[in-house]
């Protein structure tokens, strides 16, 4: 069993979590100015990754652009993890390939303090993508603890490129967002990711 095994229903009984689906968690948050680079970026981008829609395309034209312009934003104080093993606890599932993983330490040539785990929707499925989102972001949290490196909220989210769905996990608890964020509001999402490391950031030890 990995990450990618768990649907809902499986990851809130198995793992034994409490969900709450009934919170705005990000409306507050304000939209980010996004660059012209990634303005221009996404007007190319994303069309094309929407007419040859794969989701190998939606991953590298339009997901990874945002993320490397979260790294740029944060004055490359993240780093950013792509198709990477995240290992923690075979017995329990929690063990396979993350499509992303944001960590709260600059270090780039090895995983250091997971932050932020997304999840590319299969087949444009956000819903089936809950599960694994939420049993990976439970896994960051355990892979912090045993590194002495304790983080108390763990953020996640699916995306199909063009449709967002953000996560927390703070204890047992899972909150998702009840809103969709769409790429057409490109600042909002950028905004929110700001959001989701900085919090994660001011929590290093000095």
């Amino acid at each position: 069993m990995s990450y990618s095994d768990f649907t809902l229903q499986t990851v809130v009984k198995e793992l034994q979590l409490v969900l709450n689906e009934r919170t705005n968690l990000f409306a507050q948050i304000p939209e980010s100015t996004i660059s012209d680079h990634l303005a221009i970026t996404l007007k190319e981008n994303v069309p094309l990754a929407l007419a040859i829609n794969t989701e190998k395309a939606r991953s590298e034209l339009i997901i990874a652009a945002i993320l490397v312009e979260l790294r740029k934003v944060l004055n490359y104080h993240i780093s950013l993890f792509s198709g990477v093993e995240l290992n923690v606890d075979l017995q329990r599932g929690l063990n396979g390939v993350c499509d992303f993983i944001i960590t709260r330490s600059p270090e780039q040539f090895f995983i250091r303090a997971p932050a932020i785990v997304i999840v590319e929707a299969k087949n444009e499925n956000i819903k089936g993508g809950l599960g694994q989102c939420i049993a990976a972001m439970l896994a960051a949290r355990l892979f912090n603890a045993q590194e002495d490196q304790p983080i108390s909220t763990v953020y996640g989210a699916v995306t199909s490129g063009s449709v967002w769905k953000f996560l927390q996990l703070v204890g047992n608890t899972v909150y998702i967002d009840l809103e969709d964020y769409y790429i057409n509001n490109a600042g909002k999402i950028l905004g929110i990711l700001i959001h989701m490391a900085e919090g994660a950031y001011a929590t290093l030890p000095a």
